[in-house]
């Protein structure tokens, strides 16, 4: 139930409470003739109906922001509020018959009272009216693209939860300027990229065909070197392009997983075969382990697939000759525990927080690997977004004696 229910009941109450209160004192302390009660009663009864009519009357129909200022406001009601308790307590007085002198002396009394309660009510309302102005002040200065303005809040009433209000308001402002700052460096980040990218094998295509077009290599030798590099540059652009398209569809939820049970033995196995031709032509040692607790896995299985080749493709980049590339599962609690490591060759502290982002690659790999392959920058941030969506975490450990540790789990 709102304030504009509860008000009605509120004044009932108050009434009520009013006539018990007042009629017991007068009962007990001065055992007037039952007359005196009676008529002591229909007054009051009178006197608090109209009052309470009156003031329900300025609640109901707002008059109290007809006002240009709220501390006139205030001061108009509680000068409203002296005006009535004066009339109900003078003309009592006069009910009772009470004489010249203690009338007199009872309206001095209620004048010297009224006055109090006005100046009093005076201040307390610049007191009010100073919170209500920080906070308007505050909202000014964010209306004008301040988003640090914030307010300091005091005390535990109503102006202060406004003013908590407002920071936690200013805060989430914030947030989503931040949000919004840092998507449009993404977005400048992503063309350019995705420019530099595209340009890359675009300009070696170009040169390659036109010199083969224009006779400047004749021999079938170069012909065949030149071909074999542009079928390259175009797979490629194939695998930017397709990259692309998945991350497109991770950003926007406009792809669905299909989970079954699979054996996640037979995807690493796979995996493994797919590229063992070249792990070997690399002379790098690539292997696999299977823990038997590992029983089949709910999952999607061409996702899961795509990150375990994500992960050993971006490994067989970095490991170098006669190095070695292991993979392994094993249950842990609720979830499946699975690991590539590679030896002899290590990240960088401040590389592996962003190792996930998109077209992330750090700036003394970014052309290119060790073995020359150049990567979209796109494949980490794909594996991230496949395994989030299976419920997953996927992270990195690097150090430069033990070589580099991509792990992922799945429930």
């Amino acid at each position: 139930m709102n304030d504009r229910n509860l008000a009605p009941w509120f004044l009932i109450g108050g009434l009520i409470l009013a006539f018990v209160v007042s009629l017991s004192l007068v009962v007990s302390l001065l055992n007037p003739p039952l007359i005196d009660v009676i008529w002591l009663f229909v007054f009051m009864l009178t006197s608090g109906l109209t009052t309470i009519a009156a003031a329900y009357g300025f609640y109901r129909w707002r008059l109290i922001q007809r006002f240009k200022s709220l501390r006139w406001a205030l001061v108009t009601t509680i000068t409203l509020t002296v005006i009535l308790t004066f009339a109900n307590v003078w003309y009592t007085a006069q009910l009772m018959f009470i004489s010249e002198h203690d009338l007199i002396l009872t309206t001095a009394l209620l004048f010297f009272a009224g006055i109090v309660s006005v100046v009093s009510m005076f201040f307390i309302a610049s007191a009010m009216i100073m919170q209500i102005r920080e906070v308007s002040s505050a909202a000014e200065r964010l209306a004008r693209g301040d988003l640090n303005s914030r307010i300091v809040v005091q005390g535990n009433d109503e102006l202060a939860q406004l003013g908590q209000t407002f920071n936690m308001m200013a805060e989430a402002l914030q947030a989503v300027d931040r949000q919004k700052q840092q998507l449009e460096q993404t977005r400048r980040d992503l063309i350019a990229w995705v420019s530099h990218d595209l340009r890359t094998p675009l300009a070696a295509i170009r040169a390659m065909n036109e010199a083969i077009i224009d006779g400047v290599v004749a021999d079938p030798q170069t012909i065949a070197e030149y071909t074999y590099n542009i079928q390259r540059e175009t797979q490629h652009l194939t695998r930017l392009i397709d990259d692309l398209f998945e991350l497109s569809k991770l950003d926007t939820g406009h792809f669905r997983l299909t989970c079954e049970p699979t054996s996640l033995h037979d995807l690493i196995s796979d995996t493994i075969g797919s590229l063992m031709a070249q792990a070997e032509r690399d002379q790098i040692t690539l292997s696999g382990q299977v823990s038997e607790q590992v029983g089949l896995v709910n999952l999607a299985a061409d996702k899961i697939q795509r990150v375990l080749y994500n992960l050993l493709d971006n490994a067989l980049k970095y490991t170098p000759k006669g190095g070695s590339i292991t993979i392994t599962a094993q249950r842990e609690g609720s979830h499946v525990y699975v690991k590539v490591h590679n030896t002899g060759s290590a990240i960088a502290p401040e590389d592996t927080s962003r190792l996930f982002e998109s077209f992330y690659r750090g700036e003394a790999s970014r052309a290119s690997s060790p073995t020359g392959d150049r990567g979209t920058g796109l494949g980490l941030a794909i594996a991230r977004g496949f395994v989030v969506a299976h419920g997953g975490e996927i992270g990195v450990e690097s150090t430069p004696m033990r070589g580099t540790t991509f792990w992922f789990t799945l429930p």
